[in-house]
C-alpha cells in the first residue's frame, strides 16, 4: 500500500493523543493513554514521572494502527511528536530520567532564571527574551545544582526528545529549536546561549543537537515498529511545542496570519517576516522552519477560568443562557491565580471583579466577556510592535467549540474569526509530519491539509457592541489603574 498517512503525538501533561491522517488532513485513526496527574510537592513545584511518556506514547500509537488495520498502518509515512514548552528532564547515559521531569508550570528555579538573565543579557535583549522561572534554561540550571541529580547527568532533554528516542532508538536524539527555544537555544544565532548555560553549570556536552522542525532524524527501530504498530520504515520528524504545533493546525502559518489558542490558557501566535522584540518580555518568538517568525505570548487567563467557576455545570446550558442574557453588566479579569505574562507582565497580578453578577447567567457571560478582554489587548500589543494580525483570526481549542464564546470574541475583537474544528496540537504534529514526506514542505502541507473553517462574524447588534465596549473600557482602565499596563496600550487597544 502507498505511503500516504502521517502520524502526530501530543505528549500534554494529562494524556498522550496521536492522531494518523492523510494528505488531506482527514483523521483515519486516533488513539489516547492518560498519564498520572502531576505532582506538586511544595508551592510552585510542579513534576511528572518522565519514565512514564514513551509507554503512554506506545500505547495510544498501538490504539491507534490497531484501528488503521495492518495495511493501513503500514502507509504512515512519518511520525512527528509535540509536547509541552518548558518541560524538562535530565537523564543518564542510558537515556533514562534520574529525577522527575520538571514541568512547564514548575517555578522553583526564580534564582537560575535571574542569572542566566544577568549572564546573557545582552542576547536576551537583542531576542527580546528573558529566561524566568518557569523556562526549561532556568529548570536546566536546578537540576545542575542537586549534587545526587548532576553526578548521574549525561544528557538533558525536553520531553519530546524521550519520545523521538524511543521511536528512534537513539539515546541522543537531536532536539527542534521549537522544544529548545526557552531552554536556551537563540535562533537568531543558531545556537545554544553559552554564556547564560555557564552559568547555571550547564556544560556544553550535555545539550542535544539542534535541528529545524520537520527535519527528518531517522526511521523506527525494530523495537519500536513492533510495539507501536507503526512500519520499520516510517521516518520520525522533528516537531515543534504544542502551542507552536495548534498554530500551524489552524493555519496561521505565513507572515499576517495569527490564532488564538484557547485551553486552559489562552496562546495567541503568528507569523511575521521580521524578528519582533519585545523589552517588556511578554512578547517571545519562536523560528519558523522557513525561517520567518512566530511572535507570541501566553496569558495565564483561558479556560481554566470557566473550569474553575463551573467544574460540574452544563457549559452548553450557561452558554445559551448567557447569549440570551446579552452583555454583562460587571466586568471581571478572569485570573484563576497570581501572576500574568502576557499581553502584561505583572507577577503580582490578581484576578478582580467590578460589580458583583446578577446570577449564574451573567457570571458566565462576564467570565467569556473577561477572556475576551484579554485577547483583544494581546492582539493591539501586538499590532503595537508592528505584528499586526490579517482579519479573519484563527480560532483554535475550546473557546472556538463554542458558537457563543466564539461570537462574544469576534465581537469584542471587532474582526472576524476563522474557527477550526481540527486545530489541535495532534493534527499539527500530523502537519509537520508530513513536511518532506506526503508534501514538499511545510507550506504546502499546510494548505493541503488545514481545515477551512467556519467564519464568525462581529455582531451586528449596535447595542451589544456598546455594551461591550463600555465594559472593555472599565476593564483597560482598572488594569492601568493597577499599574499593569501603560498608557501605550491602552490607546493601542482602542479604549474609551
Amino acid at each position: 500500500m502507498a505511503a500516504d498517512l502521517v502520524a502526530g503525538v501530543d505528549l500534554a501533561t494529562q494524556e498522550v493523543r496521536v492522531v494518523c491522517a492523510d494528505d488531506e488532513g482527514r483523521v483515519a485513526a486516533t488513539g489516547r493513554a492518560p498519564l498520572r496527574a502531576p505532582h506538586r510537592p511544595r508551592p510552585g513545584w510542579s513534576e511528572q514521572d518522565a519514565t512514564a511518556w514513551w509507554p503512554a506514547a506506545v500505547d495510544a500509537l498501538r490504539q491507534a494502527t490497531d484501528a488503521l488495520g495492518r495495511s493501513g498502518a503500514d502507509a504512515v509515512a512519518a511520525v512527528a511528536v509535540a509536547a509541552t514548552s518548558g518541560t524538562v528532564v535530565a537523564l543518564d547515559g542510558d537515556g533514562e530520567p534520574v529525577a522527575a521531569a520538571l514541568l512547564y508550570d514548575d517555578q522553583r528555579a526564580a534564582d537560575e532564571a535571574e542569572k542566566a538573565a544577568e549572564a546573557g543579557a545582552a542576547r536576551w535583549d537583542a531576542l527580546g527574551f528573558r529566561p524566568s522561572a518557569t523556562s526549561g534554561l532556568a529548570k536546566w540550571g536546578w537540576l545542575m545544582g542537586q549534587p545526587d541529580v548532576a553526578s548521574r547527568t549525561r544528557r538533558l532533554a525536553h520531553a519530546s526528545d524521550l519520545v523521538v528516542a524511543g521511536l528512534t532508538g537513539d539515546r541522543r536524539p537531536p532536539t527542534d529549536w521549537s522544544h529548545a527555544l526557552k531552554s536556551g537555544y537563540d535562533p537568531a544565532r543558531e545556537e545554544w546561549a553559552h554564556e547564560a548555560l555557564d552559568a547555571l553549570g550547564v556544560r556544553g556536552e550535555l545539550l542535544p543537537e539542534v535541528r529545524p522542525p520537520t527535519a527528518a532524524v531517522g526511521t523506527l527501530s525494530e523495537e519500536a515498529a513492533s510495539a507501536t504498530g507503526l512500519p520499520h520504515q516510517c521516518q520520525v520528524r522533528l516537531g515543534m511545542t504544542d502551542g507552536c504545533a495548534g498554530q500551524v493546525a489552524a493555519g496561521a502559518d505565513r507572515p499576517g496570519r495569527f490564532v488564538t489558542v484557547v485551553g486552559t490558557t489562552m496562546v495567541v501566535k503568528g507569523v511575521t517576516e521580521e524578528l519582533v522584540v519585545d523589552p517588556g518580555g511578554a512578547v517571545y518568538c519562536h523560528r519558523h522552519p522557513d525561517g520567518w517568525w512566530l511572535p507570541g505570548g501566553a496569558s495565564n487567563t483561558g479556560g481554566a477560568a470557566i473550569e474553575d467557576a463551573w467544574p460540574d455545570a452544563d457549559l452548553r446550558s450557561l452558554d445559551e443562557q448567557a447569549a440570551r442574557r446579552g452583555p454583562a453588566g460587571c466586568v471581571t479579569y478572569p485570573l484563576v491565580s497570581t501572576g500574568e505574562r502576557f499581553p502584561f507582565v505583572a507577577p503580582d497580578a490578581e484576578g478582580f471583579w467590578l460589580g458583583e453578577p446578577a446570577d449564574d447567567a451573567e457570571r458566565h457571560r462576564a467570565l467569556l466577556e473577561g477572556v475576551a478582554f484579554v485577547e483583544r489587548l494581546a492582539y493591539a500589543r501586538l499590532a503595537a510592535m508592528g505584528a499586526r494580525a490579517e482579519p479573519p483570526v484563527r480560532s483554535a481549542g475550546r473557546g472556538g467549540r463554542s458558537p457563543v464564546w466564539s461570537a462574544i470574541r469576534a465581537s469584542v475583537l471587532r474582526f472576524p474569526l476563522l474557527v477550526a474544528e481540527q486545530a489541535d496540537t495532534a493534527v499539527g504534529a500530523c502537519i509537520l509530519a508530513a513536511a518532506g514526506t506526503l508534501h514538499a514542505d511545510l507550506a504546502t502541507a499546510g494548505r493541503s491539509m488545514v481545515d477551512a473553517g467556519r467564519q464568525v462574524e462581529p455582531t451586528d447588534d449596535e447595542r451589544e457592541r456598546e455594551g461591550l465596549e463600555e465594559s472593555f473600557g472599565r476593564f483597560v482602565a482598572a488594569l492601568a489603574d493597577r499599574g499593569w499596563i501603560d498608557d501605550r496600550l491602552r490607546r493601542a487597544a482602542g479604549a474609551r
